[in-house]
């Protein structure tokens, strides 16, 4: 999201280019993270007329003419706080009434793509582009528009996908960006708000079952015990490691923490998912420093241990966000194929991934009595819903030893 303070507005006299009378034109300035653009408000001025408009008193007509600019400011301003988020082509629709770009759906997947590759959220832009090329190859219009997005073609839509061999889980997925980019039109003022076709007795996001990817307790066991049988494998058994005992923190935040966020025996961080998606109410997670965690740290953390220096050598300093992006997922990809290695070398029957390690984590918490509060404070949840998503089913032997109670007879007690 993008502070409005950041964005600062001016009524300015360009003598960039002088016209044919000797007067230069009038433009409404919009400056935004050091980048200026100039609109035309089909004003031309002297350089000495607009000296007097901008004077502390001006009188007479300079006095309706400042303030005629300063109303033209204010509705700038306006605009700006209503757009949920901003991009100069955006504000230059919004406050022209462009309702050919504004209300099309492709350009504002477009601009919302642009804005989230801005801000280094590629993974997320990379979602946004799917789902836009899916819509679009369903849709074959180019200037569709957000009235056209019905109930009915929701549905249609839907059904297209399932012919086309995707799961539910993507349909949903790909839902979800659409529906984001018609909420942010109607609170943009481009779309009624009782044409929207999501909610109940409209259309529904299909809703899945993801497959469970906690291991046990005992599977657990076998990969801290595991000795590895060269440094690739140490290295991706022991980052697994450290995500599973620090509150299953995801390979980016791995490769982000800093030894500065390292203090009195505790990790602590924001993820870096929450940052991307919230400036307000960001949740800090905190994690014990357990002697397991420490040797970790000890024995592949970059030394010297300065403050601004990475903990784990998968980042360095001045990197471009694209590149960062590139060597968390190169790292991630190497961290899975040798921990499902190891796995499938000590009989785990099971695709294990980093993304395994937060899975476990709650599971193994929930197993243990611990409250799902607790667990979803750990996890750095905003929503508590979102962390029954990650719970796993109890063991398979606590599911038989529970099902023998369904027969017990002769259990005068039951």
């Amino acid at each position: 999201m993008i502070y409005k303070s950041e964005i600062s507005t001016a009524i300015i006299l360009d003598t960039r280019r002088k016209k044919q009378d000797g007067t230069f034109p009038v433009k409404l300035r919009i400056t935004f993270k050091r980048k200026q653009k100039h609109f035309t408000i089909n004003e031309s001025l002297s350089k000495k007329d607009y000296e007097k408009i901008t004077s502390i008193n001006p009188r007479g007509k300079y006095k309706e003419k400042k303030i005629y600019y300063g109303k033209i400011e204010e509705r700038a301003i306006e605009v700006i706080n209503e757009l949920p988020i901003f991009t100069f082509k955006l504000f230059e629709d919004k406050f022209f009434n462009n309702k050919s770009y504004t209300n099309n759906i492709f350009y504002a997947y477009e601009q919302y793509i642009s804005e989230l590759r801005e801000f280094g959220q590629i993974g997320t832009s990379d979602t946004y582009k799917y789902s836009m090329g899916s819509l679009l190859k369903f849709a074959q219009n180019k200037n569709l528009i957000f009235e056209e997005v019905t109930t009915d073609f929701l549905k249609r839509y839907e059904k297209f996908n399932l012919k086309e061999g995707k799961s539910f889980t993507t349909i949903s997925m790909y839902l979800r960006c659409l529906k984001k980019l018609y909420n942010d039109a109607i609170v943009s003022g481009n779309v009624k708000a009782e044409l929207y076709p999501f909610g109940k007795n409209k259309y529904q996001l299909p809703s899945t079952n993801n497959i469970k990817k906690a291991l046990t307790l005992s599977e657990i066991e076998k990969i801290f015990k595991y000795q590895p049988k060269n440094d690739s494998e140490a290295y991706a058994r022991d980052i697994w490691i450290f995500s599973y005992l620090c509150n299953g923190m995801n390979i980016k935040d791995i490769s982000l923490l800093q030894y500065k966020n390292i203090d009195d025996n505790k990790i602590h961080f924001l993820r870096a998912k929450t940052k991307n998606t919230s400036k307000t109410n960001m949740t800090q997670i905190s994690v014990v420093v357990t002697d397991e965690v420490q040797e970790i740290i000890n024995k592949w953390g970059i030394k010297p241990s300065y403050d601004d220096t990475f903990v784990f050598p998968i980042l360095a300093e001045g990197l471009s966000i694209e590149t960062q992006r590139k060597r968390i997922k190169q790292a991630t990809k190497t961290i899975n194929k040798y921990i499902n290695r190891i796995a499938q070398n000590i009989g785990i029957d099971k695709h294990v991934t980093t993304y395994t390690a937060r899975h476990s984590y709650s599971t193994v918490l929930k197993r243990s009595g611990a409250s799902i509060e607790y667990i979803s404070e750990s996890l750095g949840h905003k929503n508590i819903k979102t962390t029954y998503n990650y719970l796993d089913s109890f063991e398979d032997d606590t599911k038989i030893e529970n099902a023998k109670f369904l027969t017990s007879f002769k259990n005068k007690k039951i």
